[in-house]
């Protein structure tokens, strides 16, 4: 097959890029600049590696034709974010392209009703920001179309993307270092609010292996959405232990209430951590298993490891080892 994948060379396409040529397929990228791969790999030397800002062509309203006109028989969306966006796409590619599948993330759903979360809507209240109600209205969109006999679709929702190359969300649910140094010392950590928040990550190439099961498995994929997370969840607890031991040290945590967390803590990363732990996040992956065959292959706190220990040995993040 053909396969278009926009956005290749992003934490997920980074995996999925060398996935999809070790099976055999044509595949061609698209993206704005000439970012190389997170993870590089001879297969991206069978790659065709297109160029485009997509946001300047879709304010011309050439980017679905050009996409379109790549007669791909399958495009793989990692980068679109809003339902206007998707839309036109959509639009262009129908009756042109075979299956289009999106990325797009478990902020679709809101603060925990029932734990795990399925893709049922009785899981998750409705989603608490611009971003995460973008994503729904997204998958509902792509779900309708299909259901309509339109273009066949799929969505899949990641969690908390880990894998070498990027930061991982720490056990604070934000993205600054200063909790590695702090943890990595022995030093107590202040945590916000019962420390049984939950975070669900997931590896790249976990992701990926479930958009490459999608393309392969596309009539039960077919106007489908899918959570694709690790195995389990983590709690801000169970987490901050789980550092401590990777650098010998004894976990020491203070609990503290978020106001106090507010009071001690920037203000953007307070602000990423209430948006990480509120939620409580807790995925099934039973669907994506069943119907697909997705096999994780990473624990969450495999995934983190990796991730940490690729930012330590090239020298992006200093620790006390």
């Amino acid at each position: 097959m053909k396969i278009v994948v926009i956005g290749g060379s992003g934490h997920i396409g980074s995996f999925l890029v060398p996935r999809l040529v070790r099976a055999g397929h044509e595949v061609i990228t698209i993206s704005r600049g000439s970012r190389r791969p997170y993870a590089d790999s001879p297969e991206w030397q069978q790659v065709r590696q297109v160029s485009a800002d997509r946001e300047q062509e879709e304010r011309e309203g050439s980017f679905g034709d050009r996409v379109a006109g790549l007669g791909a028989d399958v495009v793989v969306d990692l980068i679109c974010f809003t339902l206007e966006s998707t839309t036109a796409l959509v639009e262009s590619l129908r009756n042109q392209t075979e299956h289009l599948l999106h990325c797009g993330s478990i902020w679709r759903y809101g603060i925990s009703m029932k734990l795990p979360i399925t893709e049922g809507a009785d899981s998750a209240a409705e989603p608490l920001d611009d971003y995460g109600i973008r994503k729904r209205d997204i998958a509902r969109m792509l779900k309708e179309e299909t259901a309509s006999g339109g273009l066949t679709t799929t969505s899949i929702h990641p969690g908390h993307i880990v894998g070498p190359g990027w930061f991982p969300i720490g056990p604070l649910g934000n993205l600054d270092p200063a909790v590695w140094h702090t943890i990595s010392a022995g030093l107590p950590l202040q945590v916000p609010g019962s420390g049984t928040e939950l975070m669900h990550h997931v590896h790249a190439d976990d992701v990926a292996q479930a958009f490459e099961k999608a393309i392969l498995n596309r009539e039960a994929a077919a106007g489908e959405d899918f959570n694709i997370v690790a195995p389990t969840a983590l709690t801000v607890r169970g987490y901050v232990g789980m550092a401590a031991s990777w650098f010998g040290q004894e976990p020491r945590m203070e609990t503290v209430t978020w106001e106090e967390f507010r009071g001690n803590t920037a203000p953007e990363a307070a602000d990423i951590s209430w948006a990480h732990l509120s939620r409580n996040h807790c995925m099934s992956i039973q669907k994506a298993v069943s119907r697909l065959g997705y096999a994780p292959r990473y624990q969450p706190e495999e995934a983190v490891h990796e991730s940490l220990q690729w930012l330590i040995s090239n020298g992006k993040l200093e620790v006390r080892t």
